[in-house]
């Protein structure tokens, strides 16, 4: 699913549950939404901080460590692979059973 496809089916689905007029909301909102849901969250992981979301997952930011490697177009060199944060991301409990049902 890409992100125009989640923002459709999110619209569908609070418009879906709107009880009045005043609730349903279109999509650009839906967009606006999940640009800012993202951008909080990669901000929160710039500053080492996590974030969880329960039932969901936590989402936080890992060191991967300097290591060595070839180098893939000369596999005689050695090269050194520099660290990097990355992004890890840990299952919720809901989510755990969601995925373990059939």
């Amino acid at each position: 699913m890409n992100k125009a496809k989640l923002i459709e089916v999110l619209t569908d689905k609070v418009n879906r549950q709107a009880k009045k007029d005043e609730e349903r909301i279109s999509k650009k909102i839906t967009e606006r939404i999940i640009d800012i849901m993202t951008d909080t969250v990669t901000d929160e992981l710039k500053h080492d901080r996590e974030v969880t979301i329960t039932g969901f997952g936590t989402f936080e930011a890992m060191t991967r460590y300097a290591r060595g490697g070839v180098n893939p177009r000369n596999p005689k060199e050695r090269i050194t692979i520099p660290a990097v944060k990355v992004a890890k991301f840990r299952t919720g409990k809901n989510l755990k059973d969601a995925l373990k049902t059939k």
